[in-house]
């Protein structure tokens, strides 16, 4: 990844683009415009807000996006569809979708953490799944790789994937196109890996981009300390989808290229704005409340009278999951 020749262009996001519109699967979710009324104190910065909301993007997150670019360029390429992943929730739930409207099987690898509600939408595409200590998730793919033949399909870290997040970038600047600062959730990396290579690619530099992760499961910004990809085997953080035990190295590389700065936001700060946006009518899963957090919690420098630009990135909460975090 160390030349740039290797990363994504224009033309290969565009083409991503494409692939995923024509599957059906994918659709181009709302962009709030100027909706900083719905926030006293955002709206106190004089921020020009607006709110990419993949909240309500088919399966509950941006996830499908790449799936569909990921899986199809897969079988194009006349690959094993014999497809193995791990994930805690929403990119299995994606792929869970992808194969079965396919007339595929795969497997999908889970913590033993994730919540019952997810492995059950899961298996109920007809996908199975096995549920093992976070420690042994990459151990277990690999077996199944090595032992049966299947093809692992990465929940971020992989550049079909990150080809078709970025097709977000590019609906945002099609309604924005001059756009000032953007913020992204990031957990492994995938999403803020594809939507940072399409705003640079369409504003250069005019454009500030910041990822925002929790302070429990800070994989990308230590790995932008230590200047290498790394590892934290004990994250912990109630947006579960932000909690990957380490950042993707091909995702280090782009944001480490792409991205402005890392920002932490705590839990509680997650559970507040996940409130917030609540009562200014959208359902948010922990996860999808990250970067508008990190503009809440006033850790996005220099807003005023700027355009800022905020990724919801998914809504899978039940009723009852999202009474026990906000009540």
């Amino acid at each position: 990844m160390e030349a740039q020749a290797t990363y994504l262009t224009i033309e290969d996001i565009s083409s991503a683009k494409t692939e995923i519109m024509k599957s059906e699967m994918v659709g181009e979710t709302p962009l709030l415009s100027h909706v900083q009324y719905l926030f006293q104190d955002v709206a106190a910065s004089g921020v020009d807000l607006y709110l990419k909301l993949e909240s309500m993007q088919n399966t509950g997150s941006f996830k499908i996006r790449g799936v569909v670019n990921q899986i199809s360029k897969l079988i194009q390429r006349n690959r094993e569809t014999k497809l193995i992943t791990m994930s805690a929730g929403n990119y299995g739930r994606a792929f869970a979708y992808f194969l079965h409207q396919k007339g595929l099987t795969g497997l999908c690898i889970m913590p033993d953490s994730a919540q019952q509600s997810k492995v059950e939408i899961i298996k109920g595409y007809g996908i199975t799944v096995e549920q093992v200590p976070v420690s042994e998730l990459q151990p277990t793919v690999d077996k199944y790789v090595r032992e049966q033949g299947f093809h692992f399909c990465h929940s971020f870290d992989d550049r079909d994937l990150i080809a078709g997040y970025g097709s977000i970038g590019l609906e945002i600047l099609d309604k924005v196109p001059d756009l000032d600062i953007l913020v992204i959730c990031c957990g492994g990396g995938g999403l803020s890996s594809g939507i940072s290579a399409a705003v640079r690619a369409k504003l250069g530099t005019a454009c500030r981009i910041y990822a925002v992760e929790p302070e429990g499961s800070p994989t990308m910004y230590e790995s932008f300390k230590s200047n290498k990809a790394v590892s934290i085997p004990t994250v912990k953080s109630v947006a579960t989808g932000l909690s990957p035990p380490y950042a993707g190295k091909m995702n280090f590389a782009y944001c480490r290229k792409f991205v402005d700065k890392v920002i932490l936001v705590t839990d509680a700060e997650i559970l507040d704005t996940m409130k917030k946006l609540f009562h200014a009518g959208l359902v948010v899963e922990p996860s999808g409340c990250a970067a508008m957090a990190a503009l809440l919690s006033n850790k996005i420098p220099d807003v005023r009278d700027k355009k800022v630009a905020i990724i919801v990135s998914g809504g899978n909460i039940s009723v009852d999951e999202l009474k026990d975090l906000i009540s």
